[in-house]
């Protein structure tokens, strides 16, 4: 239970040490209906450990505020009632530093239940996967931010501290694949979530992936040749997505006499053509991947791609770009989007109990993504994890590698 406890001290301090560069302000505004206040991520993760644990677990508990209960409520419809999620920044009150006041008390408690319950085996695993949850809140604080951030006229910086040069991108090359029956999916005692699980058999036809990422140049390309422009690249529904958002570029790109720059949470920053594509929707993924001619990999010729790729990467503001010769950028730069749509695998499970919401639910209308991100917190990828998002979701690091069938021996 020791290493439960300085994990769990090391993990909340990581989410304080986020917001801590950032104004009141900053902490209460929402800026679209997908994100979320900096202040409604510290009260929801200290809400998770107050409902799941301390609610059940904790002798004589009594809530720091009855109405915290449903304020920070995100979508566990078997816990109650929830504040709607657009409405989020409409919460003045309570202050961050109420919210701050909430954290401590909740950190004071929780670390009492676990000196208490030192060999209590489930406890520690509901206190792991509250802190896989938190690390994923982290991950969308960075996110949120910068999208608040880039709608202020003044392109204010998340932080001051300089960015550096990416090293010139890789050659592309591409890396082939026999067909196989491949084992997909998690093994081992090590943490988790449900819907990486069972691992299962899939078999895959003869493919080839490529050794790195889409560079900012590369798709450059790409919008300089049109293609937010060429229906035929398109999906219909993305083709319908892009022209109704009038979109002719990536998120946070922008082009001043005849030059391209790129939003950052370093500020505004050039266009750095060496480093990955970032803030691309699964419909600009797909509609590159064909003007390149290739496709997006499936989550299954990723995962056995991957598999001997075991640099995690390390946190940073911004993908670093980099790599080596061999598949690399597999994770800590942008999450990949794939071709395969979330689904339960064969034999899924959901967690028992209002845990069991926290994946499977969401298994409609959305699509797979693989690896991590440069914003993924150190020690929170791992080769399984199945991150997801609807379509035309695009202000996450979210990136893309490229994918071709090649024909059967």
């Amino acid at each position: 239970m020791q290493e439960t406890i300085a994990r769990y001290r090391s993990v909340r301090a990581r989410t304080a040490e986020l917001a801590a560069p950032l104004s009141q302000e900053d902490c209460c505004v929402q800026s679209m209906p997908d994100a979320s206040p900096v202040k409604w991520h510290l009260a929801h993760t200290t809400w998770f450990f107050e409902t799941f644990i301390l609610e059940r677990r904790e002798a004589g508990f009594r809530a720091f505020h009855p109405a915290f209960r449903v304020l920070f409520n995100s979508y566990y419809n078997g816990v109650g009632d929830k504040h709607p999620r657009p409405q989020r920044g409409l919460l003045t009150r309570p202050s961050l530093d109420e919210v701050l006041a909430y954290r401590e008390q909740v950190d004071r408690r929780m670390l009492r239940l676990l000196e208490q319950r030192q060999d209590d085996g489930d406890l520690a695993a509901l206190v792991e996967t509250g802190l896989q949850h938190e690390q994923q809140h982290q991950e969308l604080i960075l996110t949120d931010v910068k999208h608040l951030l880039s709608m202020n006229p003044l392109l204010p910086a998340y932080s001051t501290n300089a960015m550096t040069p990416a090293p010139p991108a890789q050659p592309l090359a591409w890396q082939e694949y026999d067909a196989t029956l491949a084992a997909i999916g998690h093994e081992g005692d090590a943490f988790c979530f449900d819907n990486e699980l069972p691992r299962h058999r899939q078999f895959l036809e003869p493919f080839a992936i490529a050794s790195r990422l889409v560079s900012n140049a590369e798709f450059l390309a790409f919008v300089e040749a049109g293609g937010y422009r060429e229906p035929s690249l398109w999906l219909s529904e993305g083709w319908d997505w892009a022209r109704a958002n009038g979109l002719h570029h990536p998120l946070y790109w922008r082009q001043e006499d005849g030059r391209w720059s790129e939003f950052t949470l370093h500020g505004e920053q050039p266009l750095d053509p060496h480093r990955p594509a970032a803030h691309l929707s699964f419909f600009e993924a797909d509609a590159y991947a064909r003007w390149a001619g290739a496709r997006l990999p499936t989550e299954g010729e990723w995962e056995l791609a991957a598999a001997g790729v075991r640099d995690h990467g390390r946190p940073a503001l911004h993908p670093p770009g980099g790599g080596r010769e061999g598949l690399s950028q597999c994770f800590g730069q942008v999450w990949q989007w794939t071709g395969s749509s979330y689904a339960a695998y064969p034999g899924y499970r959901p967690q028992e109990g209002a845990l069991g919401e926290y994946n499977g639910k969401f298994m409609s209308n959305q699509y797979v993504l693989r690896g991590s991100s440069c914003a993924t917190p150190e020690g929170h990828a791992r080769i399984t994890y199945r991150n997801f998002f609807p379509s035309g979701a695009r202000w996450q690091f979210t990136g893309l590698r490229l994918a071709r069938s090649l024909q059967k021996k």
